[in-house]
């Protein structure tokens, strides 16, 4: 049988497929054809690329370089940015703060207030009975009547000193509250006028750069899957690691691009025939040679 393509196919036998292997940029592909083999019909061959694991170092160094251009400048628009993002972030929580604590404040006057009124309530049906049982005093006729009315007498003066005090002290912890809403109700609004001011600035720059970097993601998205997951782990490691998110760094006049050390002879030398991934002896990021900058470009 014969199978018309430019492909290279090997066929290997595996798990009742037939597979191929093959040596070609495309993608995995799924191929139905008929072969008889040992016997049985298969009609399922599955393509297994090896493009990406038959890939040279030089090559594997420049995938990653260029990854890191790319991540490079989208880092570049993170830094436009600044810290406005976080700040936006930073003081909408604070507003959310500030609006519970006012709210609360508010229902706590309103208590304080409900408070108050139910003591002048009391105060003036005390002074109500006072005047009653005082007419009453007048036509007393036996000195037990006068003894009850005389003790219900002093219970509505006393009732009367403690509501008052009671207003006396509901009504200075209504004026402390007010004066405290009064500073949050402030706070809240120079808060809000802040973030209005920056939710601005912020918008203007995400309307510059939101199309470049969405562009660019998706080009950094593209460019790891040509990447073996073995480097794509040390480059996200190092990407972390480093505030400026350099992982993979040139060696520039004898000195790491990242940490700026000085790199030995010897590596330099080895960094130029671009047969291994060798990592900065300081801080562990991948090195490659200046030149590849002229590779990447071809």
């Amino acid at each position: 049988m014969f199978i018309k393509s430019k492909l290279i196919l090997t066929p290997i036998e595996l798990e009742g497929f037939i597979i191929l292997e093959y040596d070609n940029p495309f993608p995995d592909i799924l191929l139905t054809l008929h072969l008889i083999f040992r016997g049985f019909l298969f009609k399922h061959i599955k393509i297994k690329n090896m493009t990406m694991n038959e890939l040279s170092i030089s090559d594997k160094l420049k995938q990653l370089y260029n990854l890191q251009l790319i991540d490079s400048e989208i880092d570049e628009i993170s830094i436009l940015k600044g810290e406005l993002p976080i700040e936006v972030s930073d003081l909408e929580d604070e507003i959310a703060g500030l609006e519970t604590r006012k709210e609360r404040l508010q229902s706590n006057i309103e208590h304080l207030e409900g408070e108050l009124s139910k003591h002048k309530t009391n105060i003036k049906e005390a002074e109500g009975l006072i005047t009653k049982y005082e007419k009453q005093m007048d036509n007393v006729k036996n000195n037990r009547e006068y003894d009850a009315l005389s003790k219900e007498l002093e219970m509505q003066r006393l009732e009367i000193q403690l509501s008052e005090k009671r207003s006396r002290e509901g009504s200075s912890q209504v004026a402390a509250k007010k004066e405290t809403l009064k500073n949050v109700t402030t706070r809240l609004t120079e808060k809000q006028e802040a973030l209005k001011d920056k939710k601005v600035a912020l918008g203007k720059i995400i309307e510059k750069t939101e199309k470049e970097e969405l562009k660019l993601k998706k080009q950094s998205t593209k460019a790891q899957k040509g990447i073996e997951e073995r480097l794509m782990k040390s480059y996200r490691k190092l990407r972390g690691a480093y505030r400026n998110g350099v992982a993979v760094a040139t060696v520039q006049r004898g000195s790491c691009g990242g940490c700026y050390n000085q790199v030995p002879p010897q590596i330099q030398l080895e960094l130029g025939t671009r047969k291994k991934v060798i990592a900065c002896e300081h801080c562990g990021r991948i090195l490659v040679d200046e030149n590849i900058l002229e590779a990447v470009a071809e």
